[in-house]
C-alpha cells in the first residue's frame, strides 16, 4: 500500500512539474521527460532528472528548480540573438553562456516569488555540493562560475549563496574598473537581451578573452554591414545554435565546444606578445588571451611539439578493479533506463545482419535441384529447362566495426553516458552476428597542455610549436577481447576527471591504422563526437583553425583511400562539413537508434550490392 502511494505521488509530481514548466514557458507543446541525470534543454525537448518515490523536500525544491530554469529560458532567450553575439572561443563562450543563463533567470524570477526560492535552493545546492565554501584560493573557482554569480548579485541586487561567498570576495575587487563598468551595464540592459549581450561581450572584452577590435563599436553607417556579418555568422552555424540549450538550465554554465574562428594577420600581429600570453596561462582560473600566428609555410604542417608523454592506455590500467567496478554498476543503472528502447533496435539490427549471413536460394536455374513450385510449368512446357535450384552463400564479407568515442570535456553528463551505454548495446548485438568490435576513447592526459607544454616552455617558448598537449588514446575493447571481459571497461567513461580536450585528427589516425592491422576484409570506423577539435594550449600559440584543418587532412584521406569506411555522428554539432557521409543528432538520447540506424543502412547496401552481383551472373543464362 505504502509503495503504490509513493508512486501515486511521484506521478502527480511530475504531472505538475511539467504542467507549471509549460504554464511559466507560454508554451504549451513542450515535451517534458523524466530520465535519470542532469536536466537540459533541446528545442523543445525538455529533460528532468528522475525523481525518487519518496520525494524529500530538499529534492522536490531542486528539481522544481531545474524544471523552472527551463521555462524561464524558453520563455526570455532567443537562440537567434544568443547565436550572433556568442563569442567562437570556447573560454569566452563558456563565460557568455553562464551570464546569459543568470540574466534569464533573474529577470523571470522577478515578479514570481515561487520560482525566485526555488532557483534559489537549486542555487544555493549547487554551491554547497561544489565545496564552494571550502576554496580558498581564487583560481581554485572557475572563471564562469565567477562571473555569473557576481552579475547574478548585480542584476537581482541580492547576496550569492553562502557557500560562496569567501571566494566570490577574492574575485570582487580584482576585476577592473572596465569589468566593473561593463557589469553595471549589463544590470541597465537586463530586459534586452541584445543590449544586455553586447554589455556581456565588453565584459569579456575588459577580461582579454575577446579581441578588442571584436567589440570597437560601430558607427550608424557601419550598424548594417555587422549586422550583416553576423547574420552570416549565424546561419553558418545554425546548427550549433540549437545545441547551445541543450544545457542551458544550468546556471553556472555548461562546456559546450566552438568552433575556434581562423585569425586575421592583424590579430595575430596584435596579440604576438608572449608577456601577456604568459600571465594568462599561469592563472587556472584566470582569462587566457589566445595568440594567433600567421599561417606561414611552417605553421601550415601539421606536427606534435613531443610525442614522448603521449599514451595509448587501456581502461582497466587507468583505475583500479573496484573503482571500475562501481562505475560500472553506475552505468548499468543508467542502463535499465534506455534498455528497452535501445536493445529493441538492437535486435532489429541483429535479424538483419543474421538474415543476410544465412543461406539463399537461386532460381530459374538450368540444372541443379528441381523447384517443386515450378512443377506445373515443367509439365506444361517439357522443354523449358529453367525449372531448377541452386543453394547460395549470401556474400557477407567479414567485418570489424570500431567506435571512436571523442572523451572531451563537453561530453560530460548526458551525451558520454548515453554514449557508454550505446556502445555497450551495440558490442553485445555485433558480437552475437560474429561481427568484431572495437571501442575506443580519445582525450588529453591534461589541461591547457601538460608535460609537453612545460618542456616548451623550458626550452625558450619556439615559435610554431605545433601540438602542444599530451595525447591519450584510451582502448575500453579490443576487437578480439569478448565483451563478457571488457564491459567493465565502458564504466570509465563516467569518471570524473578523464574527460579533458580533444585533438581528433591524430585520434582518427590511430583508430585508422588500427583498423588497418585487422584480417577482416571489410572495416568501418563509427565517429561519435559533439563539437569541433579544442585544445586550449595548441591554439594558444598556432593559427586558430590548426587543428581543424589537420582534422580536415586526415578524413580526406581516409575517405579516398576507401580501405576503410568512415561515417560520423555529430551531437548537436554539424560534422556533415567534415565527413561525407555523416549525420547530426540534437538530443543525445537519438545516439542509440542513429547508431543502430547508420550501421543497418551499411549492411543493407552490401547486401544489396552483393544481389545485384548475383544478378547479373544469371542474366546470360536466363538470356
Amino acid at each position: 500500500m505504502s509503495s503504490n502511494k509513493d508512486v501515486t505521488r511521484q506521478e502527480e509530481f511530475k504531472r505538475a512539474t511539467a504542467g507549471a514548466l509549460r504554464a511559466i514557458a507560454h508554451q504549451n507543446d513542450v515535451q517534458v521527460a523524466f530520465q535519470p541525470g542532469p536536466s537540459g534543454l533541446a528545442g523543445k525537448r525538455a529533460r528532468l532528472p528522475l525523481p525518487t518515490r519518496t520525494l524529500p523536500p530538499a529534492e522536490m525544491a531542486k528539481l522544481r528548480g531545474a524544471a523552472d530554469a527551463i521555462a524561464l529560458k524558453l520563455r526570455h532567450h532567443s537562440d537567434a540573438l544568443h547565436a550572433a553575439r556568442t563569442p567562437p572561443r570556447r573560454e569566452a563562450k563558456e563565460v557568455f553562456d553562464a551570464l546569459e543563463d543568470a540574466r534569464v533567470e533573474v529577470v523571470g524570477s522577478r515578479h514570481m516569488a515561487g520560482v525566485a526560492a526555488n532557483l534559489d535552493a537549486r542555487l544555493a545546492d549547487l554551491c554547497e555540493a561544489e565545496g564552494y565554501d571550502r576554496m580558498t584560493r581564487k583560481d581554485q573557482l572557475p572563471l564562469p562560475v565567477a562571473l555569473s554569480l557576481l552579475a547574478r548579485e548585480r542584476l537581482s541586487g541580492t547576496p550569492a549563496p553562502a557557500a560562496a561567498n569567501r571566494v566570490l570576495d577574492l574575485w570582487r575587487d580584482t576585476l577592473g574598473e572596465r569589468a566593473d563598468t561593463a557589469l553595471a551595464e549589463m544590470a541597465t540592459a537586463q530586459d534586452d537581451q541584445e543590449a544586455f549581450a553586447r554589455a556581456a561581450r565588453k565584459l569579456l572584452q575588459a577580461l582579454d578573452l575577446v579581441e578588442a577590435e571584436v567589440e570597437a563599436e560601430p558607427d550608424e553607417n557601419q550598424d548594417e554591414g555587422e549586422e550583416g556579418a553576423e547574420s552570416t555568422s549565424q546561419q553558418d552555424n545554425s546548427s550549433e545554435g540549437e545545441a547551445q540549450s541543450q544545457d542551458s538550465d544550468s546556471m553556472l554554465g555548461a562546456q559546450p565546444k566552438a568552433m575556434q574562428g581562423e585569425a586575421s594577420e592583424e590579430e595575430a600581429e596584435e596579440s604576438d606578445e608572449e608577456g601577456a600570453t604568459a600571465e594568462g596561462e599561469d592563472r587556472p582560473g584566470g582569462p587566457q588571451q589566445r595568440r594567433e600566428v600567421p599561417a606561414t609555410d611552417d605553421t601550415q604542417t601539421y606536427r606534435a611539439f613531443t610525442k614522448q608523454f603521449d599514451e595509448e592506455v587501456g581502461a582497466d590500467d587507468l583505475c583500479d578493479a573496484d573503482e571500475l567496478g562501481r562505475l560500472r554498476q553506475q552505468l548499468d543503472q543508467q542502463l535499465s533506463h534506455l534498455q528497452g528502447v535501445v536493445s529493441k533496435l538492437a535486435n532489429r539490427l541483429q535479424r538483419r545482419l543474421l538474415a543476410q549471413q544465412a543461406r539463399a536460394w537461386e532460381f530459374d536455374l538450368e540444372d541443379g535441384l528441381l523447384d517443386v513450385s515450378r512443377l506445373a510449368r515443367v509439365v506444361a512446357t517439357p522443354t523449358l529447362a529453367l525449372s531448377y535450384k541452386r543453394e547460395r552463400e549470401a556474400d557477407f564479407r567479414d567485418t570489424v566495426v570500431s567506435l571512436l568515442i571523442d572523451n572531451s570535456g563537453s561530453m560530460r553528463g548526458r551525451p558520454i553516458t548515453v554514449a557508454a551505454m550505446c556502445c555497450d548495446i551495440l558490442a553485445r548485438t555485433l558480437e552475437r552476428c560474429s561481427v568484431k568490435t572495437e571501442i575506443l576513447g580519445f582525450t588529453t592526459r591534461a589541461w591547457k597542455g601538460g608535460q609537453s607544454r612545460e618542456r616548451w616552455v623550458q626550452e625558450g617558448k619556439p615559435r610554431n610549436p605545433g601540438r602542444l598537449n599530451d595525447l591519450r588514446h584510451v582502448i575500453y575493447k579490443a576487437a578480439d577481447a569478448p565483451w563478457r571481459r571488457a564491459r567493465r571497461n565502458l564504466g570509465l567513461m563516467l569518471r570524473e576527471g578523464l574527460l579533458k580536450e580533444n585533438i581528433d585528427g591524430e585520434a582518427l589516425q590511430w583508430a585508422y591504422r588500427r583498423l588497418l592491422a585487422r584480417p577482416e576484409h571489410r572495416r568501418i570506423l563509427m565517429v561519435i563526437s559533439d563539437g569541433a577539435p579544442v585544445d586550449d594550449s595548441t591554439l594558444s600559440v598556432n593559427p586558430g583553425n590548426y587543428l581543424e584543418r589537420h582534422l580536415r587532412e586526415v578524413i580526406r584521406e581516409i575517405e579516398s583511400r576507401e580501405a576503410v569506411e568512415l561515417i560520423a555522428i555529430g551531437i548537436g554539432h554539424d560534422v556533415t562539413r567534415y565527413y561525407r557521409r555523416a549525420v547530426t543528432i540534437v538530443d543525445a538520447e537519438e545516439l542509440g537508434g542513429t547508431m543502430m540506424k547508420k550501421l543497418a543502412e551499411l549492411f543493407d547496401e552490401d547486401a544489396a550490392n552483393a544481389w545485384a552481383r548475383a544478378a547479373a551472373e544469371r542474366a546470360p543464362l536466363v538470356a
